[in-house]
C-alpha cells in the first residue's frame, strides 16, 4: 500500500507537468496518456519501492511494539533478530528487483516515454518551432520563426549551413506551412514557403532571387536520432559500460608510444590520465548510482525497524512523517555526490555510496542494542 501511495504521488507530478497538458489541448489520446503513464511507473518506482519498505517497515514494527508484542514475543525466548528475519530477506529481494529495474527497465522506459512525447510534439508546430527562437531543424538548417498559430507560421527566416558550418544561403518569407508525416520509424517535416526571397552568400556577396514558393523537408530516422546520442542518465548499466569502455579506449594511449624524456613522458601521462577523468568520471558516478541505489531497501529496512521501535507509536502519521524525513536525508547525500562529477579529485563516483554505508552501519547497531533489549 505504501508503494502504491508513494508512486502515485510521485507519478502526480510528472502527469500533472507534462502528460495531462497535452491531453486538456487534445494534442494526445487517452490511450496514448495511459501508455506514457505506464512508462512513467517503473521510472518512479526505483524511488517508491525502497520508500515503500522503509514506511511499511517503521509502521509495522511501531505497532509491534506498542501493542506490546515484542514483549510478549522476548517472553517466549525468541529474539528479536528471528521475528525480523523475514523483513530483511524481503529487503534484500526488493533490493535485486530495484537493481533490475534502476539499471535496465527504467532507462528504457525513460527514452521510450521520451519518444513518445517527441512523436506527439512532432504533430504540433508550435512544439517543433517555437515562436522568436532559433532552432537547429536539421543538420544544415537553422530556422526563425516570429509567430505560429498551429501549422499557419509568419515572419520566416531559414538560414542553410555549408559543411563548415557557414551561411552559405538564406531564405526569407512572409508566411508558411508545416505538415509532419509520421510512421513508425520516421518523421518527415515539410515546410511550404510562401513569398520568398532566396539569398545566396558567395564571397562577401549576396544575390537575392524571389520566388513563389519553395518547399524544404526534413526527414528524422532512427539512424539520425542514435547519432544525437541518449543522455547519461538515460543509459541502461550496460550502456553506461560500453561508453566508459570507448572513452578510455579513445582517451588512453599506450606508454610506450608516448615519446620525449622521461620527464616530459611522465608529464604527458598526468596529462592524459587527468583529462580522461575529466570525461569519464560523470559516467562512473551514474553506474555507481545505480547500484547503489538498488541497495536502499536494505539501509532503509534495517534503519527502520530498530526506529519503529523505539518510536513505539501505534499512529500512521508518525511513521510516514518519520520515513520521509529519512528519505530526504539519504537522497540528499546522493545528490551531493552527483553534484561533485565534474570533479574527480573528490571521489564522487565513491561518495554515492556514502549514505547506503551510513545507513546500513546505523541499523546494524541499532537493531543490536534493539535485540539486547537497550
Amino acid at each position: 500500500m505504501t508503494v502504491a501511495v508513494f508512486t502515485f504521488v510521485l507519478l502526480l507530478g510528472n502527469v500533472l507537468k507534462e502528460v495531462l497538458a497535452l491531453l486538456v489541448n487534445q494534442q494526445a489520446s487517452f490511450g496514448m496518456v495511459l501508455k506514457a503513464i505506464g512508462l512513467l511507473i517503473p521510472f518512479v518506482m526505483v524511488f517508491a519501492l525502497p520508500m515503500g519498505m522503509l514506511t511499511a517497515a517503521l509502521l509495522i514494527c511501531g505497532r509491534f511494539s506498542a501493542d506490546n508484542e515484542l514483549t510478549a514475543v522476548r517472553a517466549s525466548g525468541v529474539s528479536l533478530i528471528a521475528v525480523v528475519s523475514p523483513l530483511l530477506l524481503l529487503s534484500v529481494a526488493l533490493s535485486c528487483l530495484c537493481g533490475l529495474i534502476n539499471m535496465h527497465v527504467a532507462p528504457k522506459c525513460r527514452v521510450a516515454y521520451k519518444g513518445l512525447l517527441t512523436e506527439v510534439g512532432a504533430r504540433q508546430a508550435s512544439a517543433f518551432l517555437p515562436e522568436k527562437t532559433f532552432v537547429k531543424i536539421a543538420t544544415n538548417y537553422i530556422a526563425y520563426i516570429g509567430k505560429v498559430n498551429e501549422s499557419e507560421l509568419e515572419d520566416i527566416l531559414i538560414y542553410d549551413l555549408d559543411a563548415e558550418g557557414r551561411v552559405g544561403s538564406y531564405a526569407r518569407a512572409e508566411t508558411g506551412h508545416l505538415t509532419v508525416t509520421v510512421d513508425e520509424t520516421n518523421h518527415v517535416y515539410h515546410l511550404l514557403l510562401r513569398d520568398v526571397w532566396h539569398v545566396s552568400v558567395f564571397e562577401g556577396k549576396y544575390n537575392a532571387v524571389p520566388a513563389d514558393r519553395i518547399r524544404l523537408s526534413y526527414t528524422n530516422t532512427p539512424a539520425a536520432r542514435r547519432e544525437q546520442g541518449l543522455r547519461i542518465s538515460d543509459m541502461t548499466f550496460l550502456q553506461l559500460r560500453e561508453e566508459l569502455q570507448r572513452l578510455e579506449s579513445r582517451i588512453g594511449v599506450p606508454p610506450p608510444l608516448i615519446r620525449g624524456t622521461p620527464e616530459e613522458r611522465q608529464k604527458k601521462l598526468q596529462e592524459m590520465y587527468a583529462n580522461r577523468e575529466d570525461l569519464t568520471t560523470p559516467i562512473k558516478v551514474q553506474i555507481h548510482r545505480q547500484v547503489a541505489f538498488s541497495f536502499a531497501c536494505i539501509g532503509f529496512t534495517l534503519v527502520g525497524i530498530p526506529l519503529g521501535i523505539r518510536a513505539h507509536r501505534r499512529e500512521t502519521t508518525f511513521g510516514i512523517a518519520l520515513a520521509i524525513v529519512l528519505v530526504l536525508a539519504y537522497y540528499s547525500l546522493v545528490i551531493l555526490g552527483e553534484s561533485l562529477d565534474t570533479n574527480p579529485e573528490y571521489f564522487p563516483h565513491l561518495l554515492v555510496w556514502l549514505p547506503n554505508f551510513i545507513f546500513q552501519a546505523i541499523g546494524v547497531v541499532l537493531l543490536w542494542r534493539a535485540n539486547r533489549g537497550l
